[in-house]
């Protein structure tokens, strides 16, 4: 039987050949998808677009949900391949008819890629009254691979890669009250939450559905210049975080540190396509390779083995089927 990552028994790089610095383009070559279907979240735009560009470049029909359809419609125009949906991650009923949608296609589902996140916003609830980085960066993703869990198991091979953070850092999950009930919210605390969250539900996952020959990656992708995450965020954080001088410049050594956009997508691509990843599974990736033990309070990059804890990851399974009322049964 193969072994669970549980507890970070599997996190050590497997010498992919890649680095920082390595773009789709590299991690792509000598892959092809034809006939493969793949759907990426938050699709339209930021590292999510160039993953949908690669993976049809690679042959692989892409649909992507997007809650904004006339903007996806324009970011996609040039993309070939491409089958454009609507779902909004805030709204659980959005999720279940756009799943239900699929479903009724009859297609396998080779790729789940539950890419689309927020960060740096100020507290909002959703209906349900859950805090909406839990709610979008990490139950959304519970949800939407719950409901597509028949298409997955079809497809006889298929993977599922939830793009995480490093900011995964910033906060274990608060089983006594991730909504923020009882404590006072702050933005960064809620955003590592709903990330460890995401790591956790990638490696309980992985445990569960290996035997459906599915298989679940967790990922950091890497401080990015050009997406939209930091929309909602003032310029006084950032230059309380040390990254930008009065005018809203970066620091010419925070623009070197950062990855470009086909970079940032890398890791994304090599979790979902690499056949170095055929028989492991459960592992949170950086750098296009398997990351290492964060095993003390100094280490940056990597992942703290609190988001790989099983029985963390169990409690949360239990917790995430409470909280969207749909019990995921993975059989």
């Amino acid at each position: 039987m193969e072994q669970s990552n549980y507890q970070g028994a599997l996190q050590k790089p497997i010498g992919s050949g890649f680095n920082a610095v390595s773009t789709t383009n590299d991690v792509i070559q000598g892959i092809d998808l034809t006939g493969k279907i793949a759907i990426v979240t938050g699709g339209n735009t930021g590292i999510g677009l160039e993953t949908v560009k690669t993976l049809a470049a690679a042959g692989a029909t892409v649909i992507v949900p997007a809650r904004d359809t006339e903007k996806a419609k324009v970011n996609l125009q040039s993309v070939e391949k491409v089958e454009l949906e609507t779902m909004d991650l805030m709204n659980p009923d959005s999720i279940d008819v756009f799943a239900q949608r699929f479903l009724a296609s009859g297609r396998p589902l080779h790729l789940l890629i539950n890419n689309a996140g927020i960060m740096w916003v100020p507290l909002r609830r959703d209906s349900r009254g859950i805090e909406s980085q839990l709610a979008t960066n990490y139950l959304a993703q519970f949800q939407l691979t719950a409901r597509l869990w028949p298409a997955l198991k079809k497809a006889r091979g298929a993977r599922i890669v939830n793009v995480s953070s490093q900011g995964h850092q910033f906060g274990e999950f608060n089983f006594y009250d991730p909504n923020f009930l009882h404590r006072e919210y702050e933005t960064l605390k809620a955003y590592g939450q709903s990330k460890t969250a995401s790591n956790l539900f990638a490696l309980e996952l992985d445990s569960r559905a290996k035997a459906f020959q599915v298989r679940a990656y967790s990922l950091h992708p890497g401080s990015i210049n050009g997406t939209e995450l930091a929309r909602e965020a003032s310029l006084e954080l950032f230059q309380q975080m040390g990254f930008c001088d009065a005018e809203g410049n970066l620091f010419p050594e925070v623009a070197a540190s950062l990855k470009t956009v086909p970079q940032g997508a890398a890791t994304t691509v090599w979790c979902a396509t690499s056949p170095m990843l055929s028989d492991l599974g459960g592992v949170y990736c950086e750098d296009a390779d398997v990351a290492e033990l964060a095993l003390d309070a100094s280490s940056t990059g990597r992942v703290k083995p609190y988001s790989l804890d099983e029985a963390n990851a169990k409690r949360l399974w239990n917790l995430s089927e409470e909280m969207t009322g749909f019990p995921f049964h993975v059989d």
